[in-house]
């Protein structure tokens, strides 16, 4: 269900618009607790991410100065049209991107088919809709933790975290002096559970 925007007393300067999966409390304590073992172990200097702003992205549509309502209006159709089976994978590595802002990141060291299917069916709705997305064909699964590091990390073993995803979301994230994250809508996946109650 949609949940209505905040809105600030403050302007806000810009928008991010995102299809994401979104951690429960319970799953962000956990990947809080990978990322503080980091900390301790390799000690950089950057700016890490509050946990309560972890997410992954599926699907990221655009910077904007204002969000287009024709833009928003064709992700939520694309959200309703996607038919994907719920799913569960693992964060078992850490590492880094090679930018210049070298974001650390939490992720998985095999492609996650699920996911990748999620994605597809996201971006097929976007074509139908003749909305203008950017299909970055090297996505990679990861959560950012860290921005702005100053140094990288090498792939490194994690213990493994569960991600139970059950639904998806249609993010905006306003920057500037009001920052946030509001979710405009999350969809349910497809149960995989049998008659006889196996998944």
């Amino acid at each position: 269900m949609a949940t209505t925007r905040r809105r600030g007393t403050e302007p806000r300067s810009s928008h991010n618009l995102f299809f994401a999966l979104w951690p429960d409390d319970g799953l962000r304590g956990r990947m809080a607790s990978a990322a503080a073992h980091l900390r301790e172990t390799h000690a950089p200097h950057g700016r890490w991410i509050n946990a309560r702003r972890y997410h992954l992205t599926v699907i990221f549509l655009g910077h904007h100065a204002t969000l287009p309502e024709s833009l928003i209006a064709a992700a939520l159709s694309a959200g309703d049209a996607v038919r994907v089976p719920s799913f569960d994978f693992t964060l078992d590595i850490a590492g880094s991107f090679p930018n210049r802002s070298i974001p650390w990141w939490l992720g998985s060291h095999s492609p996650v088919s699920r996911l990748l299917a999620l994605r597809s069916a996201l971006l097929d709705g976007m074509r139908a809709a003749a909305a203008p997305v950017r299909e970055d064909t090297d996505h990679v699964t990861h959560v950012t933790i860290l921005r702005d590091a100053d140094r990288s990390l090498a792939t490194t073993p994690i213990d493994p975290i569960t991600w139970p995803v059950r639904d998806f979301a249609l993010i905006a994230s306003s920057l500037g002096g009001t920052a946030s994250y509001d979710v405009l809508r999350r969809w349910p996946l497809a149960s995989t559970v049998s008659p006889d109650g196996a998944r």
